[in-house]
């Protein structure tokens, strides 16, 4: 008698089964103990493994250090410099020079919008002082309070940098991010006026940015864990840092419907080292869509179809064949979870050549 097998389309759904032409088994009661007459046993078995089973799925990315910010310079005079695109600028090197004085970069989260000096107070004297502090300038409290001592180490740094021993901090002379930036693009040229946005910049690590439909984004949470593979084949470990709110498209916005709209998922790749010289490029990630711990699996084409309805496994053992019917979980890469009476780790079960 011919054996009807399942058929899987996209690895990860039941989608067909083969009938033309071909008899389907039935169980004869489907109590799990009648074997075919005059079968001999399957042409060849495999074993049922206990493993976790997992579904992924593949997205495509793009790699690089993500969107560009305009840095806008207060200063005044003549841009007489401006570092070359792709450089890296970090805490107290100098962004731009107007008329030959520079203007620095610090790192913290509020902005230079006010002068510092002796008697300040406020959450961006503590910001400045961390950044003296983390250069290397000692002999101050960092706090909220702009004092004495605070004076002194902002002369010291102003006398390094070849500026005024004012002790004074001016508003256009220094400008803040969050960390280290990567100059993307000169908006001026040297010569220039140094008043508006004279360059554009990037953080200075690579990352990857995904845009998927935002009724597939469920996976996207800070911290999953995915795999990008680069160009070259090579897999490297990431983890999603962030996730914007969804943007709609053209349609959704006309009709207030969800349809069209987009998530950016942000991914961090911790392993800068593992990027090679790669700066920019499309990569692909994949994630974890679903997974079954510790579950019985069999190949996917050792699933029979039974006449009554539902599944089966041939299973092989030293008094013959038999059939067994079985309940089926998750497909993924080619096996399935499969679950039945009297069904362990290491019987063996059926499989075409």
């Amino acid at each position: 008698m011919s054996r009807v097998r399942v058929a899987v389309v996209s690895g990860a759904a039941l989608a067909a089964l083969a009938v033309a032409g071909v008899a389907t088994l039935g169980l004869g009661g489907r109590d799990g103990d009648a074997a075919e007459p005059g079968r001999t046993g399957p042409a060849a078995t495999v074993p049922v493994t206990r493993q976790t089973l997992v579904e992924s799925v593949s997205a495509a990315g793009e790699l690089g250090y993500g969107a560009a910010t305009p840095l806008a310079s207060t200063a005044t005079g003549t841009v007489t410099w401006l570092p070359e695109p792709g450089a890296t600028v970090r805490r107290g090197e100098a962004l731009l020079r107007a008329d030959e004085t520079p203007v620095v970069l610090l790192y913290g989260a509020l902005p230079m919008y006010r002068a510092l000096a002796e008697n300040a107070k406020g959450g961006d004297v503590e910001q400045l002082e961390k950044n003296l502090s983390a250069l290397g300038y000692t002999g101050f409290t960092v706090d909220e309070e702009f004092s004495k001592a605070t004076t002194a180490a902002v002369k010291r740094w102003q006398k390094e940098l070849e500026l005024p021993e004012t002790g004074m901090v001016e508003k256009d002379r220094v400008v803040f991010a969050p960390g280290a930036v990567r100059i993307a693009e000169r908006l001026v040229r040297v010569g220039a006026s140094a008043t508006g946005d004279v360059v554009s910049y990037t953080g200075s690590t690579r990352g990857v940015t995904v845009s998927t439909d935002a009724s597939k984004a469920g996976w996207a949470r800070k911290g999953t864990k995915v795999t990008v593979t680069l160009p070259d084949g090579k897999a490297v470990p990431g983890s999603v840092s962030a996730v914007a709110d969804a943007t709609q498209g053209a349609e959704g916005a006309e009709g207030g419907d969800s349809a069209g709209s987009t998530v950016e998922v942000s991914i961090a790749i911790a392993d800068q080292k593992a990027l090679g010289k790669l700066e920019r490029g499309g990569v692909t990630v994949r994630y974890v869509a679903k997974e079954r711990k510790d579950v019985l699996t069999v190949p996917v084409n050792a699933l029979l179809a039974l006449a009554e309805g539902g599944y089966g496994l041939e299973v092989v053992s030293d008094t013959g064949p038999r059939v067994v019917a079985v309940e089926v979980g998750l497909f993924a890469e080619g096996r399935v979870e499969v679950s039945g009476e009297g069904l362990g780790g290491g019987a063996l079960v059926g499989v075409p050549e």
